[in-house]
């Protein structure tokens, strides 16, 4: 298991402009993203937040997915964030983890906000994903899914979650909150990115990305900037406390429907 250097990339979105979203991200990322071993993106970072599911779909392999592999390949790092792909005829949430050898891996969102109607026009993922990079076991958690710690309750089985985001600035003081106690609950670091600036629909975006270690110590935070943050989570620092404050071996078990 070796260091872990992570980029992490808030900024704002163009409304249903995917061209437009991926031509400023890999603007951004050329002047960032040297070195780096895992690029995180926001959720929907190809239209924003939109409930338009059918019309801003993507089928699997399209031209997102395509141009996430070629930066992949081109910084030698894994790349994520949530799209809306279309399956047959339903659109998931989904977000995807691909790497520099060509592998894709997905994870579909699983809890929808309903209080904007994504239940209503997405299908809800049914199971949980993690996936190793780098000697990394790594979580994969889409916004909503934050509120919901059974669902992303460590079963030995992760060392880093990621939590990719529009979530909104009336609530940032709840995904503040939730993001360092998911770190210190499951003794695992956590990276969080959410985007900033205005959708369509009026909502404003504070941004708050952040990066935590499992202790709960604040690694980043991008508060409103519009741009990149690079950060390293160490390996040893991770392991060492675990064996200092193993409180897994006292964990419940729980099991969900």
């Amino acid at each position: 298991m070796q260091n872990l250097n992570v980029t992490l990339v808030q900024c704002e979105l163009a409304w249903e402009a995917p061209e437009d979203n991926r031509r400023h991200l890999e603007a951004l990322l050329e002047k960032s993203a040297g070195g780096t071993d895992l690029i995180v993106l926001p959720e929907m970072f190809t239209t924003g937040f939109s409930m338009n599911a059918l019309a801003n779909a993507e089928l699997p392999g399209g031209a997102t997915e395509c141009w996430m592999l070629r930066l992949a390949a081109q910084h030698d790092c894994a790349l994520t964030g949530s799209i809306a792909v279309r399956c047959e005829d339903q659109v998931y949430n989904r977000m995807l983890f691909v790497t520099p050898d060509g592998s894709v891996s997905h994870y579909d969102k699983r809890h929808l906000f309903r209080m904007a109607g994504e239940h209503e026009r997405y299908g809800a993922g049914q199971q949980r994903v993690t996936v190793a990079w780098r000697g990394w076991r790594v979580l994969l958690q889409v916004c909503y899914d934050l509120r919901f710690p059974v669902f992303s309750r460590n079963r030995e089985d992760y060392d880093l979650a990621l939590y990719v985001a529009n979530w909104p600035a009336a609530r940032r003081t709840h995904w503040r909150a939730l993001l360092p106690a998911r770190a210190i609950e499951n003794a695992a670091c956590v990276v969080g990115v959410n985007r900033v600036g205005q959708d369509a629909k009026g909502i404003g975006y504070s941004g708050d990305s952040l990066a935590i270690a499992a202790d709960g110590s604040m690694l980043a935070d991008l508060e409103n900037k519009n741009g990149t943050a690079s950060i390293t989570l160490n390996s040893a620092d991770l392991l060492a406390y675990r064996t200092r404050f193993p409180c897994q071996l006292d964990a419940d078990a729980f099991q969900l429907r």
